[in-house]
């Protein structure tokens, strides 16, 4: 809980102390309390109100909240003014809890920013800004150290990390002529790069830019009771005017008695029940989805969610696991389990997740292993009980005079041989999640129509996992940029009482996250970027809760607008009876916090959500 919050908390409780003790006295001493409880509670929209009015912003639901309290003091009614003022705080500090965790500055959160560039001039290391690189200058990258700019390889070979990039755990290969973008890491070997393109213009500063973008266009959604206020307040005050000026001027009514119907009259029409209750029912449903390790960022998420006809998911990490395992063994001579041994134990020392994989394949091999040797780009060769062994790409056996059978598999094949004969070859690769084909197939059920998987990896891969997690659509070899530039065709396609939500968990689905309707981040092993760039987080990486999401989404919003239809029903009828003299005090209170009560039991419901089996 913030300081805000903890403030208005601890003004809720004193005012709510205040009365409670003003309910056992009487007379000026009630009054005394009562105003005390009023004044704890509700300053800070008194003022407000008048800030507005100074600025010409009159009608909204504060003033009229001030409006009505004032008016129920007006009539000596100190209970009300109080009661009222205390029930709008506390669907105040509903809201806020609920909406506080909105998104910040995504770009401070982000790690892909290099912090230097090492330039290469007149033979000299020279440390800059990346800002300060110029296209065409040499830049050093050592490992372990972050591209800087966009480039093209002039010398060296390497092994780079671009999951922040392109989404994808597997390190590629890259060597002297090929392509490079900033934000990646240098695994291995030390690199010489021709800066292609100023900082600027980088796939990191893209990247960065398209975040902060994307963040402004969501940031302008009005709250459903704000834009009703505005027709609303002006309305219910313009009534009262009449009422308490017409009948004296034009019948000669007393001017008291219409006076009191009038001050009656704003007191029914307070909004309480709609401030409160509304955001009480997403506040709720936004309960029931913690309950299922779902944290959703506002109700209005809730709202979008509702009305999702599209879900657009990353392939790596979301529909697939995001870690690697050998998925088969092709021996050409020997057994399987020797291939896996030669192969592990050339990978013992290791840190490539291809080498973790390989160990955990065979995690009891033994043997004398020397000499051995990392070379970027192609594979390990090491001496393993005297016998030389290797373990790498097409690269590495053609070294050793090796062609291997071409093999049409889904992930990376490390062939192996020793002794220059070739033994075979292992086939590492990611893993779909268990669960994700049941998971569409749900989601299809409850009413998405259309299930997107947006991917960095290559087409042979794309199509391999879009089978079999059952997605309707597919797009291959895309770049943070491109998953943009789909995604806002998907939002151009839709109709404006459909959405489309999109669901990631790298650094690079950040801008994507942002851009969508709805974006859902995995929060388990989702980066903080990822995280606070979406609108909603599944904290135990489990994309089976997404149909049970959309099902507490409806659930709330259906509530929302029974407690609406509810409230506005009652307060219509109340309205007329308190302008015709028929409205006691008693029922006023009831048209305000008695339907209020009602409408917050009514809200709470979207707690009870059930997972249908």
């Amino acid at each position: 809980m913030t300081r805000r919050q903890k403030r208005l908390l601890l003004r809720i409780v004193l005012g709510a102390a205040l009365f409670a003790a003003g309910l056992f006295l009487d007379g000026w001493w009630q009054a005394g309390f009562m105003m005390g409880a009023w004044l704890v509670s509700g300053y800070d929209i008194l003022w407000s109100a008048l800030r507005n009015i100074l600025r010409g912003q009159i009608f909204d639901e504060k003033f009229l909240m001030a409006l009505a309290t004032v008016c129920a003091l007006a009539m000596q009614d100190w209970k009300e003014a109080a009661a009222v003022m205390l029930f709008f705080q506390v669907g105040e500090l509903f809201e806020q809890i609920a909406v506080e965790r909105s998104r910040r500055s995504v770009s401070s959160l982000m790690d892909l920013r290099p912090d230097f560039a090492v330039v290469l001039r007149d033979g000299e290391e020279v440390t800059t800004l990346p800002e300060e690189v110029a296209v065409g200058d040499i830049l050093l990258v050592r490992p372990g150290e972050r591209i800087p700019v966009d480039g093209v390889i002039v010398e060296g070979e390497s092994s780079l990390d671009t999951s922040k990039i392109t989404g994808e755990s597997m390190p590629a290969d890259v060597g002297e002529g090929m392509q490079v973008i900033s934000g990646s890491v240098n695994l291995s070997g030390v690199l010489k790069i021709r800066a292609e393109s100023a900082y600027e213009q980088s796939t990191v500063a893209r990247i960065l830019t398209l975040v902060e973008t994307a963040a402004e266009k969501k940031a302008n959604a009005e709250r459903l009771i704000t834009k009703f206020a505005r027709y609303y307040t002006p309305s219910v005050i313009g009534a009262a005017v009449l009422l308490a000026a017409v009948p004296p001027l034009l019948f000669s009514q007393p001017f008291t008695e219409w006076l009191t119907r009038a001050l009656t009259f704003l007191v029914i029409s307070c909004p309480c029940a709609l401030v409160i209750s509304v955001p009480l029912s997403f506040f709720s449903g936004m309960g029931a989805a913690a309950k299922l390790g779902v944290v959703i960022k506002g109700g209005v998420v809730l709202e979008q969610l509702a009305k999702t006809s599209a879900m657009v998911f990353d392939k790596t990490g979301t529909l697939t696991e995001g870690s690697f395992s050998v998925q088969s063994v092709d021996c050409a001579r020997g057994s399987e389990t020797e291939l896996l041994r030669i192969a592990a134990l050339c990978e013992q020392y290791s840190n490539h997740p291809l080498a973790k994989a390989v160990r955990a394949a065979y995690p009891a091999a033994s043997g004398e292993t020397e000499a051995v040797r990392e070379i970027p780009g192609h594979g390990i060769t090491a001496t393993i009980d005297g016998k030389h062994a290797a373990v790498g790409n097409e690269k590495l056996m053609a070294s050793l005079g090796i062609t291997p059978p071409k093999k049409q598999r889904v992930g990376t094949v490390l062939y192996v041989a020793l002794e220059g004969q070739y033994l075979g070859a292992v086939t590492v690769a990611d893993t779909a999640r268990s669960n994700a084909a049941e998971t569409l197939q749900a989601l299809h059920e409850n009413g998405v129509e259309k299930t997107v998987m947006l991917t960095g990896d290559n087409e042979t891969a794309a199509a391999h996992y879009a089978k079999l997690c059952g997605v309707t659509e597919y797009h291959a070899e895309l770049l943070p940029q491109d998953k943009v530039t789909h995604l806002e065709q998907m939002l151009a396609a839709r109709s404006e009482k459909q959405t489309v939500a999109f669901v990631g968990d790298g650094v690079n689905d950040a801008p994507v996250l942002t851009a969508a309707d709805v974006g859902i981040a995995m929060g388990g092993v989702g980066s903080d970027a990822a995280v606070e760039a979406a609108d909603a987080v599944l904290l135990n990486d489990d994309i089976s809760k997404l149909p049970a999401l959309l099902g507490i989404a409806k659930k709330t919003c259906v509530i929302a607008k029974k407690n609406i239809a509810f409230a506005l029903a009652v307060k219509g009828v109340c309205l007329v009876l308190g302008a015709l003299g028929y409205a006691p005090m008693w029922l006023a209170i009831f048209a305000d916090v008695g339907v209020a009560v009602l409408a917050i039991l009514n809200a709470t419901r979207a707690r009870s959500w059930k997972e249908k089996v």
